[in-house]
């Protein structure tokens, strides 16, 4: 019984993978409701948004978690977590589970419902928070660490800007003056909460690569400040609080392999 229950979710997680990739192939080629993800983006445009090049990591996220996909089908031998059928099967409902919300989210981001988007962004997150804090918790082999628990890491690190990003664009549709007429401020604000959740992460899940992703989207936003085809320079203030931000999370990036490179030699 246990065997059957562990093959169907093994092929859930496959076929919501493959759908999760459709969708998103979609929402690219067709595209979805007429517009590209980039251009529904700009519809919303906010000075936390970050160059349409930082987008490309969607190309990384989605190998790593295919590497996933293909790896729970391989049997563990010995000590692993994936020959615990308790935590194994957590693993796999809460893959299904967030493959779903990204697809609905795709749909709903791109037929312009800004309010149904962060909902279900909010849940996607709340997943990966869940599925991090299990894989954090877990003692994994070098295998697990590059075949599970990496995937979920990028996974988590963008989808944590992606939700600040998603809820900026929620208020610059919601036109509330308190918020246009004080934009930078606001960004600000967004971006020193935003350093403050990832450092505190990174450390709590001793986490790098999700730090690294929280990294490239900070960069991506400093790109887009700089751009001539972005803001030119125009925000002097958000320029540098962005610098500011990318040196505290590079600290922090270093604090923790530091940490986690000690921990190693005093293990051996």
């Amino acid at each position: 019984m246990k065997l059957r229950k562990s093959s169907i979710l093994k092929w859930l997680v496959t076929i919501t993978y493959m759908t999760m990739l459709g969708t998103n192939a979609a929402a690219v080629l067709l595209p979805l409701n007429g517009m590209t993800t980039e251009e529904v983006s700009d519809t919303y445009s906010n000075l936390f948004a970050p160059a349409g090049l930082t987008f490309t990591i969607w190309s990384l996220i989605y190998l790593l978690l295919a590497v996933f996909v293909v790896y729970q089908w391989l049997a563990p031998t010995g000590k692993s977590i994936l020959s615990d059928q308790k935590i194994s099967g957590q693993l796999r409902i809460l893959f299904i589970l967030s493959s779903i919300l990204n697809s609905a989210w795709l749909f709903a981001w791109q037929y312009l419902q800004i309010d149904l988007s962060v909902l279900i962004m909010l849940g996607l997150l709340i997943t990966l928070i869940y599925i991090n804090q299990v894989l954090a918790k877990a003692s994994l082999n070098k295998k697990e660490s590059i075949f599970v628990r990496l995937p979920f890491s990028v996974y988590f690190g963008w989808i944590t800007i992606a939700t600040i990003a998603n809820i900026t664009a929620f208020f610059v549709d919601k036109n509330i003056d308190f918020f246009q007429n004080n934009q930078i401020l606001w960004t600000v604000i967004i971006l020193a909460v935003g350093v403050f959740i990832v450092s505190w992460t990174i450390i709590h899940n001793q986490d790098v690569a999700y730090g690294l992703v929280a990294l490239w989207a900070y960069f991506g936003i400093l790109l887009k400040h700089q751009s001539v085809d972005g803001w030119n320079q125009k925000y002097p203030m958000i320029i540098t609080t962005v610098i500011v931000c990318l040196v505290i999370l590079v600290v922090v990036c270093v604090y923790e392999l530091f940490l986690q490179i000690k921990n190693k030699k005093k293990a051996t």
